[in-house]
């Protein structure tokens, strides 16, 4: 028998400042008040998240918005710390607190085993937070997931984009994202 044990935000935040997790070499997201475990990442889900950096690194305007690999993002109101692979952010100082949902441009998370977690347990938190720009890369099936217009507790609109098609963020239209760049062929 398992057991589930429910934290709230407020009490991984404390746990967070105490340091509970600083012995660990493991990293730990609260969803939906669970903790949950992130495994190690493979080399293609790594080198998908490099890409993306360098892309963001390259493409945004200097200044225009804050790019985090691989770091947290708050959301209170449904018990959640995500981490996810890549985030575009609005501009300010995060150092007295984490990023929330309304600080979000756009979210992008790499899958590969963890593509049934990403399409639904993530895609429902990130709804619920009102995220509007949603990307799932799915390494299986070499194609990016888009999905946009939240509502309640899923997305209304779903994209998929292939090797010779690109992405386009929502905050940043005139950006693209050759899919291509994620999967290139060899």
């Amino acid at each position: 028998m398992s057991t589930t044990v429910r934290i709230t935000y407020d009490q991984f935040e404390e746990m967070s400042r105490r340091g509970d997790f600083a012995d660990s070499e493991d990293r730990y997201e609260l969803l939906f008040g669970e903790l949950c475990h992130m495994p190690l990442p493979d080399p293609p889900h790594e080198d998908v998240v490099d890409e993306l950096a360098e892309w963001s690194f390259q493409s945004l305007p200097p200044g225009a918005a804050r790019v985090r690999i691989q770091n947290s993002l708050g959301i209170p109101l449904v018990d959640s710390v995500a981490i996810p692979d890549v985030a575009w952010l609005r501009r300010r100082d995060y150092s007295a607190g984490r990023p929330l949902p309304e600080d979000v441009l756009l979210v992008i998370e790499v899958a590969d085993s963890s593509l049934s977690r990403d399409r639904n347990l993530k895609a429902r938190l990130y709804a619920q937070a009102g995220i509007a720009d949603y990307w799932i890369v799915n390494i299986q099936d070499r194609c990016l997931e888009i999905r946009r217009d939240p509502e309640e507790e899923e997305y209304k609109k779903r994209f998929i984009n292939r090797p010779g098609q690109e992405a386009h963020p929502l905050a940043f239209p005139d950006i693209a994202l050759p899919i291509s760049k994620l999967f290139p062929e060899g």
